[in-house]
């Protein structure tokens, strides 16, 4: 089975090789500073630029400014395809919204790649709706893992939904950082360390990398706290830290990766 290259850019967004196309997840690429009502504490790894041509982005909501901020909203634009929710096609000109369970087929140099909309929850009961539509996503190829984005979803029990539906999942991109804003209290907006670790549970053999942890003032449980908090679990040998700009490749090179 092909290797997924993947390189963390800093907070939600990644970029992956896959089945000949590049993908980029949730694009954040402003320098640090106050966006919006939030506060950027750095900037990007590295800039569009130097990334290249993108084929694809997945984009799990475009509304709130950790995920899609001013200068990831122009990237947009050079894109050759991006998929989000209907609420961001209806909103952001040639992007495909997807409802969840529903797919396309984005056809790279290797292999067609099936791009699945999956439920995704930012936040509890009662606050989620609050927050607007988010979607996570799942590629599949021949040949090639089973890739799950979680998007921005605190749920273990979302979660769970997708494993049901694609419990081939190989690699878990999970939007953790405990992300918490005043107005809301003490909601968790994205999963914190209990709920990475429950989430790994729900594919034995996957590995978990761990995003949206880097960057912003309203994680509550930053790259640091979150490798304090995982120290001795069992599921921590799955649970694999990038580290900012690094390109790496998974499966099959565990040995050169910061396990949590």
């Amino acid at each position: 089975m092909t290797g997924v290259e993947i390189s963390l850019v800093g907070g939600p967004t990644a970029v992956l090789g896959y089945a000949g196309l590049t993908i980029l997840t949730d694009p954040t690429f402003d320098p640090a500073g106050p966006v919006g009502n939030l506060t950027k504490l750095a900037g990007p790894a590295f800039t569009p630029e130097h990334i290249g041509h993108v084929h694809l982005v997945l984009l799990s909501h475009d509304e709130h400014e950790d995920n899609l901020d001013v200068a990831g909203r122009a990237a947009l634009a050079d894109a050759g395809h991006v998929i989000s929710t209907p609420g961001a096609a209806a909103r952001i000109p040639g992007v495909v919204g997807l409802k969840a369970w529903h797919s396309v087929t984005v056809y790279g140099q290797h292999v067609p790649v099936c791009v699945t909309a999956v439920p995704a929850q930012h936040g509890p009961d009662g606050v989620a709706d609050q927050l607007g539509e988010v979607t996570g996503f799942v590629l599949r190829a021949e040949g090639w893992p089973t890739v799950y984005f979680s998007g921005d979803n605190s749920e273990v029990e979302v979660a769970a939904q997708v494993a049901h539906r694609f419990p081939d999942v190989a690699i878990a991109l999970v939007c953790a950082g405990a992300a918490r804003v005043p107005r809301l209290g003490d909601a968790l907006l994205t999963a914190d360390a209990a709920r990475v670790s429950a989430i790994t549970d729900l594919w034995p053999a996957a590995t978990v990398v761990p995003v949206h942890i880097d960057d912003w003032a309203h994680f509550t449980q930053p790259r640091h706290a979150l490798r304090e908090a995982l120290h001795g679990d069992p599921a921590r040998d799955r649970i694999v830290l990038l580290d900012k700009g690094a390109a790496v490749r998974l499966p099959g090179a565990s040995a050169t990766l910061a396990r949590a």
